[in-house]
C-alpha cells in the first residue's frame, strides 16, 4: 500500500516550547486515519508543517513523497484542508467564499462539474450562501470551509476538528461525505477531539501526548490494550464466578455477573460461559475513549485534585 502522509522523528520548537518532540506518523492511500489528543499535544501543528505553513525544527515529513516545506504550492493542489476554526471575509457572501476559496486551491478544472458538486452540498449541509460572512454562526462558517474542500476533489483530506460548531445532523452528513471521498480514492487525516466520530470512520487511529506517538494502529490492534467485558444473568449459573480463569473485577449488581478480561483472552473466556449456559450474555469491547483514558487518564485525576483544593 502506498504511503501518503510520513513524518520520522518530527520536531518542532517554538522558543523554548517544544511542541513536536520526535512525532512518527504513517497515512496510507485510501485510508482514513483518526489524529487524536489533547489541546497541545501537537497535532495542529503537525497539520500546520504537513501544510507547508511551518517548518520541521528536525525530523522529516513527506506527503507523496515530496516535502511540504519546498512543494507546497503543488501539493496544495492535490489537498483539501478544513481547520477548526474558520474565518471567513466578512464583506463576501457565503457563495463567493467558497468560490474563491476553491480557485485559491486551484482545483477547479471543469467548471459545470464544481457548480453540480457546491449545489449538492449546499442542499445537503442546508447552508444559505447568499448571506455575508460576517452574520453567519460558527457552524455556518464551518460549513464554507467543508462545502469548498469538498466542491472540488482532492487526493487528500487534512480535516482538523472540521466538525467543530455542526449539530449532530450535520455531523451525520459529514459522515456521509467522508465516506463518499473515500469511496473516490482519497485519504483522509482526521484530527478530532470527538471519540465517537473517530471510532465510527476511522481505520487507524494514533494517539499523540506532548508532541510524541504513544499507540497507532487499527481498533482490532490496540483494544489488546485494555480489557473487554463481559455481562450475563446471574440467576442463570449458580457457580463460584470468581473462578473464570482470566477474570477480573468481578461485580454482581441487580442480578447481573459482570467481569473483564484482556481482550486478547476472550476467545478462550466464551466457550466456558457456553458450556455453562449462561443467558442474557453481553461481550462489549473497549471504546477509543478507554484506549485514550489509558493514556490521558493520569492528568484527569491531577485536574480533579486542582478542582478540590
Amino acid at each position: 500500500m502506498n504511503t501518503v502522509i510520513s513524518t520520522r522523528g518530527l520536531q518542532k520548537r517554538f522558543g523554548r516550547t517544544i511542541a513536536l518532540d520526535g512525532l512518527d506518523l504513517t497515512v496510507d492511500a485510501g485510508e482514513i486515519h483518526g489524529f487524536l489528543g489533547p489541546n497541545g499535544a501537537g497535532k495542529s501543528t503537525t497539520i500546520r508543517i504537513l501544510l507547508g505553513l511551518a517548518r520541521a525544527s528536525g525530523g522529516e515529513a513527506t506527503l507523496f513523497g515530496s516535502n511540504p516545506w519546498t512543494d507546497a504550492a503543488g501539493l496544495h493542489r492535490r489537498i483539501g484542508y478544513v481547520p477548526g476554526d474558520v474565518s471567513v471575509w466578512p464583506n463576501l457572501t457565503g457563495g463567493e467564499a467558497i468560490d474563491l476559496l476553491s480557485r485559491l486551491r486551484g482545483g477547479v478544472t471543469d467548471k459545470a462539474d464544481y457548480e453540480s458538486r457546491k449545489q449538492r452540498l449546499i442542499d445537503v449541509f442546508q447552508f444559505d450562501p447568499r448571506k455575508k460572512g460576517r452574520a453567519y454562526s460558527k457552524g455556518n462558517r464551518q460549513k464554507v470551509a467543508l462545502i469548498a474542500a469538498f466542491a472540488t476533489p482532492a487526493d487528500l483530506y487534512l480535516l482538523d476538528e472540521p466538525t467543530s460548531g455542526l449539530d449532530p445532523l450535520m455531523e451525520q452528513v459529514f459522515n456521509r461525505e467522508i465516506a463518499r471521498v473515500t469511496a473516490e480514492g482519497a485519504t483522509v487525516l482526521l484530527s478530532s477531539h470527538i471519540l465517537s466520530e473517530v471510532e465510527e470512520l476511522c481505520d487507524r487511529v494514533t494517539i499523540i501526548r506532548a508532541g510524541r506517538t504513544v499507540e497507532s494502529g487499527t481498533m482490532a490492534e490496540l483494544r489488546h490494550l485494555t480489557r473487554t467485558e463481559i455481562a450475563f444473568a446471574a440467576e442463570s449459573v449458580p457457580m463460584p464466578f470468581e473462578e473464570i480463569e482470566g477474570s477480573h473485577d468481578l461485580l454482581i449488581d441487580h442480578g447481573r455477573v459482570s467481569f473483564t478480561v484482556d481482550s486478547d483472552r476472550v476467545a478462550s473466556v466464551l466457550p466456558e460461559l457456553a458450556r455453562l449456559d449462561v443467558k442474557g450474555l453481553t461481550v462489549s469491547p473497549p471504546s477509543l475513549e478507554e484506549l485514550f483514558l489509558r493514556h490521558y487518564g493520569d492528568e484527569l485525576v491531577t485536574l480533579g485534585q486542582a478542582a478540590r483544593s
